[in-house]
């Protein structure tokens, strides 16, 4: 009855214009947008669309891709931009003849000049059975009406195989106009539940069958199952298909049919429309430009098709528990990309809407309660755990800073403290530390920078609140990004053991980065610009940073990083990190230095073209950008209520919020409503910290001695300031020694473990750093060793020494403990020194299939005692099949009997190209090894 009553008002509702005619929802299908172009409505649980992909590629992750010819099926469920693939559930297919469940039977060619997209509708022409398609969805149910311009035998398959794997599946045939189906699935979301209602306008025959026959009449069921329905059809005759879709049962999908009751295709197609038109209406722009029309709705319209209403009619939903709840008094959503989506589109959701801002925190106040913690990236009732940081915290404080209701304070503070309070993730080292090490966990600066970010989201709210103590600890954390930032170098760059790491090169994308590299990283300290500006020397200083950055060769160097594009220098546009960049230069007196690059990038980087998109979509993110920045106006630090301003892109924009104020922006100023935008950030609390020193020695390892020495940052300016630093070296003969001053190098002979803070004044009195700690190993032996292979640069585990320095790799090897070889077999010489008895060989190697790393296909052992003449000792084959998903660490080991020799021959034959089945089918394996231990 609600939806009813929607609808009835929408029909009535007065538009001045026709918004969802400027929506090209072809935009981004093409290059590495990754969007789809089929229907949906918005923030709709439906997503009914085209498959043109279904090989889990990365350019396929929504299913459809521009440079396709071929349809094979049209689901129900699409993801909007995303970098990994799911979802293309309910795939159903009009075929003509004999029907056929193999999927390159039933596929068909296209051609984009009989396609059409826009908003809320989809149309195709099949051209191998000459069928005409056409789709329009409403929340919960999809529509199809099918032209089968030939007479003859109509077709219509079910393919619950369709794209990711299935877990289980259902179908049962309730009579010959209606079926219900489950599908379980695991492909990003490792279980995903979704059942569907399908109703034929007229009754069908089943066909073809594929699946396990129950003893129940009309169930079909098991992990592979493929259904074919058949009529006799005249020439022209069309077939209406519904599909509802829900996440909780059978009974909800069938409540969820209820939305249409209707066999009406034209009436959903407007109502669609017309849903459409109320969203987009929300911000009205000025052009007579069409192409700049057309993107700039189409990003309007890309921002709403995520998140996705995920509950019944009912407001029945699964929760993470996988159990089934009732929301009360919210609306309960699905598909939060939060990493992309907290720096535009939450706060560009804060000022349209406001309602579902807080429909979406409760949603996390769901999942913090039945699920244990507050989503990061959140799929279909699942934790994908993708990207990185809490940036739910991002959202919450966002909103509780622009004074946004419907949602308790209090339990989204308690839940952003818990997940800051973890111990995964880098956490643990982050809160004892005041940083992340490579030694810790990999993409260490990005996982510190973002978590100093979060933390002082979660000290705004703790202002709010009147927690002084909570305030006082997370905006201490905020300030962690400065045991990172080298004052030397100007840039974030990575630790280890105590450290920086070297070689340091900002231009190199590598695992200490997540999708990026120290250019992308170092300028995001949103919480706390003043002191960034401050660590470079002043305004002046910060500026030519920012001007060195814009100007700099875009050539990145290190992995290939296909989220990396849209290069202005080193600024990406392509990826998020990079996204509030331009807008830095506002907070050091240069505003037309901002307008000119925001003015560059909406002019070249967003386009009326299939490929119109830079980088991936990301849930809306890429388009929110846009929408903020061609009105004028971003959120530099969601957190605070304070937008910064630019030039507007249109010759006007008119905002009308909820509260049916509107707010008028032109070239000339703003006009209306003023508080949305107005707010000025309040004046923060002083907060100093004291930096944690640099422990630095040549080398992890060592043979005879080594020589180390501590630096500490001395600048008198503000938050850089420190006096000394107090250190302890341990070993295995040291009993808790006490703290000394450090003056000279230490000189190290054994294993030993040096510990070092910084201290305010040399009395040691006042603040001083966190405690920080180094591991140096006295190697084993004095053993030397060749390698005639060429490790990659990104995988060098310290170098050459570092295969027989007697530390062991981690199954996480992004830590870059490992030493990685691509398309290449490992061949190394050990030089012992003197010919020796020998009793074992052994090497160690890692799999994580995942990541394109299998383990050899074997490993040969030799000895000599000339380097020259080698004699085989025993061959070790690989038992571990590459189908494995686990991260597994192998020891390929040898037992001899007697065997003196002094040159040791380990060579390791690469797995080859990925085979068929793999994600990176074609592709170049790794082998991953650490470890040559000779006794």
């Amino acid at each position: 009855m609600k939806y009813f009553f929607l609808l009835l008002f929408i029909s009535t509702f007065n538009f001045a214009q026709n918004y969802q005619k400027h929506v090209n929802p072809l935009i981004g299908t093409g290059g590495h947008g990754h969007t789809f172009p089929g229907a949906t409505v918005p923030f709709g649980m439906v997503q009914l669309s085209p498959d043109t992909r279904i090989d889990g590629s990365w350019d396929g992750c929504s299913g459809y891709h521009y440079s396709d010819n071929v349809i094979y099926g049209f689901s129900h469920t699409h993801l909007n931009g995303t970098g990994v693939t799911d979802f293309g559930d309910i795939m159903l297919m009009p075929t003509m003849g004999k029907p056929s469940l193999d999927k390159n039977d039933y596929s068909s060619k296209f051609s984009h000049t009989n396609e059409k997209a826009s908003a809320g509708f989809y149309a195709v022409k099949l051209e191998d059975d000459n069928i005409d398609v056409r789709l329009t969805t409403s929340t919960r149910v999809g529509f199809h009406e099918y032209t089968f311009n030939n007479s003859g035998q109509a077709n219509i398959i079910l393919d619950l195989n369709h794209r990711d794997k299935l877990l289980e599946g259902r179908v049962r045939i309730i009579d010959d106009k209606t079926v219900e189906v489950l599908r379980r699935s695991e492909a990003w979301a490792r279980n995903q539940y979704v059942y569907a209602r399908i109703e034929f306008s007229v009754p069908f025959k089943v066909g073809k069958i594929k699946g396990e026959n129950t003893k129940l009449q009309g169930l079909y069921k098991g992990t592979e199952i493929a259904i074919s329905f058949s009529k006799q059809v005249k020439k022209g005759e069309k077939i209406l298909v519904k599909v509802s879709l829900s996440p909780t049962s059978y009974e909800g999908a069938k409540l969820n049919m209820s939305e249409i009751k209707h066999w009406d295709f034209e009436k959903v197609k407007k109502d669609a429309e017309a849903l459409w038109n109320k969203e987009l209406s929300k911000i009205e722009v000025t052009s007579s430009d069409k192409n700049k029309l057309a993107i700039f709705y189409t990003a309007l319209y890309h921002t709403m098709m995520q998140p996705n209403i995920a509950q019944d009619l009912d407001g029945k939903y699964r929760g993470r528990d996988n159990q089934i709840h009732t929301a009360k008094g919210f609306d309960y959503y699905s598909v939060f990309s939060l990493w992309d989506t907290f720096r535009s589109a939450h706060p560009l959701y804060t000022l349209i809407d406001k309602k579902r801002t807080s429909d979406f925190i409760n949603t996390f106040l769901m999942q913090y309660e039945q699920g244990g913690r507050l989503p990061v990236w959140e799929l279909a009732s699942n934790e994908t755990d993708c990207m990185i940081g809490y940036h739910s915290v991002s959202v919450m404080a966002d909103a509780m800073a622009k004074g946004i209701k419907g949602f308790d304070y209090e339990k989204a503070f308690e839940a952003s403290k818990h997940s800051a309070m973890l111990d995964h993730l880098g956490l643990e080292a982050y809160k004892k530390n005041g940083f992340i090490s490579i030694d810790d966990e990999h993409e260490s600066v990005s996982k510190t920078v973002e978590y100093a970010y979060d933390d002082w989201c979660i000290a705004q709210m703790a202002s709010i609140l009147n927690k002084k103590d909570d305030y006082e600890y997370f905006m201490k954390r905020s300030q962690n990004w400065k045991n990172l930032f080298d004052w030397e170098t100007g840039f974030i760059r990575p630790k280890k053991n105590g450290g920086w790491e070297k070689p340091f090169d900002p231009r190199e994308v590598n695992n200490n980065f997540t999708e990026g590299n120290a250019w992308h990283y170092t300028f995001f300290v949103p919480q706390d610009i003043p002191g960034m500006i401050e660590a470079y020397g002043g305004n002046e200083k910060f500026e030519a940073k920012l001007d060195e950055m814009f100007n700099a060769d875009s050539k990145t160097t290190g992995r290939e990083q296909v989220d990396v594009t849209g290069l202005m220098g080193q600024y990406a546009h392509g990826n998020e990190p990079s996204h509030h960049m331009a807008y830095l230069y506002n907070y050091v007196g240069k505003p037309e230095k901002t307008t000119e690059k925001v003015h560059y990038i909406l002019n070249n980087f967003y386009k009326n073209t299939p490929d119109g998109l830079i980088g991936n979509e990301d849930c809306g993110q890429m388009s929110a950008w846009y929408v903020l920045s061609s009105m004028g106006i971003y959120s530099v630090t969601p957190g605070n209520a304070e937008w910064t301003k630019t030039t507007p892109y249109f010759e006007k924009v008119k905002i009308n919020f909820e509260n049916n104020e509107p707010l008028t922006i032109t070239k000339k100023g703003m006009k209306g409503y003023l508080k949305e935008v107005w707010a000025k950030a309040e004046v923060q609390d002083f907060f100093d910290v004291t930096i944690v020193p640099v422990i630095n020695a040549e080398s992890k390892s060592f043979k005879d001695k080594l020589s180390i020495h501590i630096d500490f940052h001395n600048l008198t300016a503000r938050n850089y300031r420190g006096q000394g630093v107090m250190y302890r070296v341990i070993d295995k003969e040291s009993e808790n020694p006490a703290f000394q001053f450090f003056g000279e190098d230490i000189q190290i002979t054994k294993t030993s473990t040096i510990e070092a803070f910084t201290i305010e004044s040399l009395e040691a009195q006042g603040p001083t750093s966190n405690t920080i700690s180094a591991t140096f190993f006295k190697k084993p032996n004095d053993y030397t060793i060749q390698i005639k292979s060429k490790y990659n640069r990104q995988y060098h585990a310290g170098g050459p020494e570092g295969l027989i320095d007697g530390i062991h790799g981690a199954k996480n090897w992004q830590k870059g403990e490992w030493q990685g070889y691509q398309s290449q077999d490992f061949e190394a010489v050990v030089d012992l020194q003197k010919a020796q008895k020998i009793k074992t060989i052994s090497s160690t190697y890692l799999q994580d299939s995942r990541s394109w790393i299998l383990l050899p296909q074997k490993v040969e052992y030799y000895v000599s005692n000339d380097n020259i003449h080698f004699q085989l000792m025993k061959t070790v084959e690989s038992t571990l099949d590459w189908k494995y998903n686990d991260t597994a660490i192998v020891d390929y080991k040898i037992d001899l009997e007697s065997i003196t020799a002094r040159y040791i021959k380990v060579k390791a034959y690469n797995f080859g190209k990925l085979p068929e089945g793999h994600q990176g089918f074609g592709g170049d394996a790794f082998i991953f090894i650490d470890e040559i231990m000779i006794r």
